[in-house]
């Protein structure tokens, strides 16, 4: 791949992504796959004024042995300094930059049960930290090609050439060409304009219909809004771009508010593995039946994770002619997927997802309706037939998606 159009990239997920500012610590968490590039970021970071840049590299392998070898206690237990660095992190508000390249099989055949326990263990121990960092810093997830993720995208070509088809898709759909920081700053004004007209409807709940057999409905806070693109971090208002690429508009639903079945329009990577060609059905906001022709179990463990993961923590809209579905790829990789197709998250609602959400404490914001869990994980729902209709709060219906595309 061209090294001054890697540049760019590595240029675009500093300062738009992440937006690092002058004298700010950055951590950029990536797999072993792209050292060179992970360089490149780790130099634009510091040009962007960053004062100190570290790197955790992690290896799926190496999870696998953990899994296989040490015991449930031992895997879901966090030292006093992983605890330390964690509240360093809470401290002094780093930038975080995820690059993504794992394998989607990476995980296959590990013992799922005892994984998912320790990490849950692990989650609660975090979470308390996390949420106090809660909208106070910039984070953004990337990709960069991992050779059995793009093995697995494109099975009959050699691994050097399949390496380099999954990193021309990646930086054509992160709008990485002439000029990427003006692309992206014309598509965040676009989204913009769009989640604002969605704001000023008042929408009561949205209704769901596809002829796959998704028939769904769920409701909106009162106090909550669409977002889309960028957004800035509380107190600073500093701006950046959480996820590169995005096609999204997304708010968080009511939690206990939604009814109805929803099936699966592409698989979901979670944990290292694939769960495919599924539905869920909700009753009272609850996921209370699931089904799926692979790993339905893994299905059934990601819900059990507290009591928090079998509710809906976002609704997210994406047009059919979306760039990365229209690159007639399927990534395996729920960066990407899910900005090819409408989809729904469980778990975790987001806070900032509120009206004026810097009023609110963070009992108050889920008392209004803003689920917690320890989880969040994005499925795709979207169809080339599917429409929204917005229910609003005087009593009209709005066409949101018609056909799997924007209605307005």
């Amino acid at each position: 791949m061209n090294k001054t159009r890697l540049r760019k990239y590595a240029n675009l997920i500093a300062r738009c992504g992440a937006n690092v500012q002058k004298g700010q610590e950055v951590i950029i968490n990536a797999e072993l796959d792209q050292p060179e590039f992970v360089k490149m970021v780790v130099e634009e970071c510091y040009k962007a004024g960053a004062a100190k840049v570290s790197v955790d590299w992690s290896y799926q392998p190496l999870t696998k042995l953990n899994v296989r070898y040490q015991k449930e206690k031992t895997l879901g237990t966090l030292e006093k300094w992983q605890i330390e660095k964690w509240e360093h992190q809470a401290e002094v508000l780093p930038c975080k930059i995820y690059l993504m390249s794992e394998d989607p099989d990476g995980l296959a055949g590990i013992n799922q049960k005892k994984y998912a326990k320790a990490m849950a263990s692990r989650s609660k121990t975090i979470k308390p930290i996390r949420n106090r960092m809660e909208n106070k810093y910039q984070w953004c997830i990337a990709a960069v090609p991992g050779k059995e993720w793009a093995k697995k995208i494109f099975p009959g070509e050699r691994t050097s050439t399949a390496v380099e088809k999954l990193w021309e898709a990646i930086l054509s759909t992160s709008r990485v060409d002439n000029d990427p920081i003006a692309a992206w700053e014309e598509h965040n004004a676009d989204l913009k304009k769009r989640y604002e007209y969605l704001n000023s409807l008042g929408i009561k709940e949205l209704k769901y219909k596809a002829s796959n057999g998704t028939d769904f409905r769920v409701g909106l806070i009162p106090e909550g809004v669409f977002l889309g693109g960028g957004e800035e971090t509380q107190g600073r208002g500093v701006y950046f771009n959480p996820n590169i690429p995005t096609e999204e508009i997304f708010t968080s639903p009511k939690k206990g508010d939604a009814d109805g079945i929803v099936y699966s329009s592409k698989p979901l990577s979670y944990g290292g593995q694939l769960i495919d060609n599924f539905w869920i059905k909700f009753e009272g906001g609850k996921a209370v039946e699931v089904e799926a022709e692979q790993n339905e179990s893994l299905l059934r463990e990601l819900i059990a994770m507290d009591e928090g993961a079998a509710y809906l923590g976002e609704c997210a809209l994406v047009p059919y002619s979306s760039p990365i579905r229209e690159s007639g790829l399927l990534f395996y990789n729920t960066l990407f997927d899910e900005n090819a197709a409408c989809h729904l998250a469980l778990g975790r609602g987001f806070t900032n997802l509120l009206r004026d959400y810097e009023k609110y404490t963070e009992k108050e914001a889920h008392e209004l309706g803003i689920n917690d869990s320890i989880v969040h994980e994005d499925f795709m729902i979207g169809t080339a037939d599917m429409n929204i209709t917005a229910v609003c709060a005087d009593g009209r219906e709005v066409a949101i998606f018609k056909d799997g595309e924007w209605a307005f």
